[in-house]
């Protein structure tokens, strides 16, 4: 989620850029500075940003500079004489100050025309604001297609794991179930006074409890579903986030039922390779 747009634009009194940045965030969090007299489109941006992108932490920033003086000040003479007439009239002096401060003497050229232009510019002002957003989106596109990438070479590794586990588990019951009854043998040859058939019913319940083949049908599913949600595109980052805890609760159960060395370096390799593919998730939207 990571990227950064820029665009310029200007018209005949003002230029402003818009730069976007966006960082890694679990939600849609937006961060506005605008230039003085544009903070009216604050809504407008929030509604455009949050359209473009639905994760990650964004900072937009409007820099809007004056190309010299935009201000064309005239002054009503006709006004002005009457007033300075009145003042005569009145026996007092006119003072210009004052004069020049009486609303309709000075007439500028902003205020005769500030409707039109200011309505351009905040249109031209947010057209600059697509360009921007169209360039970060193509940044955060490539991003996530090198994290993609990444993601699908560690669902790979964790269904290679799979296979692995599920080759031990051939094998691994039987063996555990044949270990138990040889220590049951061995304590009943003491002479220990032991009910065998009893002592049988709770190995078969300690091979039970050892059993992995649910975690790993489950971790089977989890891998189909994780090239599912890589391949249909769109935004998924959440979804994965999600699965990276369904896989991680699978991966540790595996590692508690583990009685041998080589499942255990299984269920360690895979809770590392969830790590990895956790923060991969973070990055995409």
């Amino acid at each position: 989620m990571t990227g950064f747009g820029r665009a310029e634009g200007a018209d005949d009194n003002y230029r402003w850029a818009w730069e976007l940045r966006s960082v890694n965030g679990r939600g849609l969090d937006m961060r506005l500075r605008v230039g003085m007299g544009f903070e009216r489109l604050d809504p407008e941006i929030r509604k455009r940003l949050s359209t473009a992108f639905k994760r990650g932490s964004l900072t937009a920033s409007l820099d809007v500079r004056a190309l010299g003086e935009v201000s064309s000040a005239t002054v009503n003479h006709t006004l002005l004489g009457e007033l300075e007439n009145l003042c005569r009239d009145r026996g007092q002096d006119p003072v210009l100050d004052r004069l020049l401060a009486v609303r309709g003497v000075v007439d500028s050229g902003e205020d005769r025309n500030a409707a039109a232009e200011d309505e351009a510019r905040c249109k031209a002002v947010l057209a600059t604001l697509e360009q921007a957003i169209a360039a970060m989106a193509e940044a955060r596109r490539v991003e996530g297609v090198e994290t993609e990438r990444h993601l699908s070479a560690r669902v790979e590794e964790i269904a290679e794991l799979v296979t692995q586990a599920n080759g031990l588990d051939a094998t691994r019951l039987p063996a555990i179930r044949d270990r138990l009854l040889a220590q049951i043998d061995e304590l009943i040859g003491d002479g220990r006074d032991l009910n065998r058939d009893r002592l049988e019913q709770e190995v078969a319940l300690l091979a039970t409890k050892a059993d992995i083949r649910e975690e790993l049908d489950r971790l089977s599913a989890h891998v189909a579903q994780a090239h599912s949600l890589l391949s249909a595109g769109g935004p998924v980052g959440r979804k994965l986030d999600f699965l990276t805890q369904e896989f991680n609760r699978e991966a540790n159960t595996l590692c508690s039922k583990s009685s041998d060395k080589d499942l255990t370096n299984i269920g360690l390799a895979m809770k590392a390779a969830i790590d990895q593919m956790r923060e991969q998730a973070a990055n995409l939207e």
